[in-house]
């Protein structure tokens, strides 16, 4: 299949007035329709004359997988309406995202682990916010790494850009190891990183429903629009902006699911919004047993295969509240990020007219939680009329399961199982010091004693003496 041309989108945010221009481009183009990428980039779905590229001179088009160009993604659209960490908010994600002026050859992900919408480990570079304010843990899957690595210090929200570049410079050393990535870096640029203190704690939360018109507070609506053929129409969407401009609205936000959101609707413009949807006969009530789905870019053969699972689930009243399910290839270069994966397998190869009908297998992530990237295998080598029952046996499983691992928690907790951890904390700033984890920032390996510290040590983040931390013990259960 030919790569279709995209827009990279910074971070999936763009102004109406931009969105307007992109569609007018694509109008002068030849189309009548956009669609959104998982990366939360724009898609002109069909063949368009590049020869008229140069009119629209804001514009670069690209095929990412061609030109090694890739989108930042990042979960801005789900604050306001998801949980979400406490500093970080709407203006400080754009900030961040301002900040990356060069275009980006490795995939990067700037995402808030308190939500759900936006995938955390699908980038090369993967920027998670931590719960100090302006740092974030770095997870690494750099391209040939088999998995993803923790970058063993936190980054600074203005060293975000340099460092991911700094990354992209080294790859021509060919670096195996975060240790290796970490001293090439290092000796690269200066950078304001802060120790590691704790592991990343990723809570665990249901898939949340993105569409509709839904309050934010006491005076404002956010909106979020899915089509499930992903074909957004541009006069809809001229019109959409147009409105927005009316209502003021600054900001309209792309989703990994082929959808967008707008947030901050007027209270006194909702009646204004929902005569608008209905002029133009948009639905805004798709069951979630539709939207969950992450399926590969114009792939009509993935299309019908969703459309025929989603019936049968249809019919059989079946629930997949808070699951995701995608579908895949055997020659797929994507990092899976949903509850169940459907995987097609390599057909063999057959001397004759031979027909082999296609076999999957099924996966599912630990504890449905994609989160945790440890995929399991449920079945292999099934037909596609066995698929339907099996994913429902899978939807139940997750049902059982599901809290089961807190009640596990507290059951440990109420029978005293737990173990005491000491750290050191600044008394000016109350950075700690963690054994476990070392500080490597000021060269301290993992496993060194709080007293075998040199004397000159001092706090990493506001360069307090040693003298300025106090012991302090944890309790934390098993």
């Amino acid at each position: 299949m030919e790569e279709p041309y995209r827009l990279m989108i910074n971070g999936g945010v763009l102004s109406p007035g931009e969105l307007k221009y992109i569609c007018e481009a694509a109008e002068s183009l030849g189309l009548d329709a956009i669609s959104f990428g998982s990366r939360q980039d724009i898609i002109f779905p069909e063949e368009i004359d590049k020869s008229k590229f140069s009119q629209f001179d804001k514009i670069q088009f690209v095929k990412p997988k061609r030109d090694g160009v890739e989108n930042i993604a990042s979960s801005y659209v789900s604050t306001e309406i998801l949980p979400s960490t406490s500093w970080l908010t709407s203006d400080r994600y754009l900030y961040i995202l301002e900040q990356f002026k060069h275009t980006p050859k490795l995939r990067i992900n700037v995402t808030d682990p308190m939500q759900r919408l936006v995938p955390l480990f699908t980038g090369n570079v993967n920027f998670i916010a931590s719960e100090h304010e302006d740092y974030w843990y770095l997870y690494l899957r750099l391209p040939d790494w088999k998995k993803t690595e923790m970058y063993p210090a936190l980054i600074y929200s203005w060293d975000m850009d340099k460092i991911e570049l700094a990354i992209e410079n080294i790859l021509i050393e060919e670096p195996e190891t975060i240790d290796m990535v970490f001293d090439l870096v290092s000796d690269a640029i200066d950078t304001n990183n802060r120790t590691v203190d704790k592991p990343l704690e990723v809570p665990f939360y249901p898939f949340p429903y993105y569409e509709g018109m839904n309050r934010i507070g006491q005076d404002r609506y956010w909106l979020g629009l899915y089509w499930r053929n992903n074909r957004y129409d541009i006069p809809f969407l001229k019109a959409m902006c147009d409105l927005c401009f009316e209502n003021k609205i600054g900001k309209i936000s792309i989703t990994p699911w082929k959808s967008f959101i707008v947030k901050g609707i007027p209270l006194k413009s909702k009646l204004q919004w929902e005569k608008f949807l209905g002029k133009f006969g948009i639905n805004v009530r798709h069951s979630m047993l539709e939207m969950n789905w992450h399926l590969p870019v114009n792939d009509k053969e993935a299309l019908n295969l969703k459309k025929y699972l989603v019936t049968n689930f249809d019919q059989n009243d079946i629930s997949t509240y808070g699951l995701t399910f995608g579908i895949t290839s055997y020659d797929s270069d994507t990092y899976n990020f949903t509850s169940i994966v459907i995987e097609k397998n390599r057909p063999p190869e057959i001397k004759g007219d031979f027909t082999i009908r296609d076999t999957y297998n099924l996966l599912y992530a630990k504890n449905f939680d994609p989160n945790t990237r440890n995929y399991i295998m449920h079945v292999q080598d099934v037909d596609k009329l066995e698929l339907p029952g099996l994913l429902m046996e899978l939807s139940q499983l997750y049902f059982e399961q599901l809290g089961t691992e807190k009640e596990d928690e507290n059951i440990q907790t109420s029978n005293n199982e737990t173990f005491e951890e000491e750290v050191h904390q600044c008394s000016e700033c109350m950075t700690v010091y963690n054994e476990t984890y070392g500080d490597i920032t000021q060269n301290i390996p993992a496993n060194t004693s709080f007293e075998d510290l040199p004397v000159d040590y001092e706090c990493s983040l506001c360069e307090a003496p040693k003298n300025s931390f106090k012991k302090k013990v944890l309790i934390k259960p098993f």
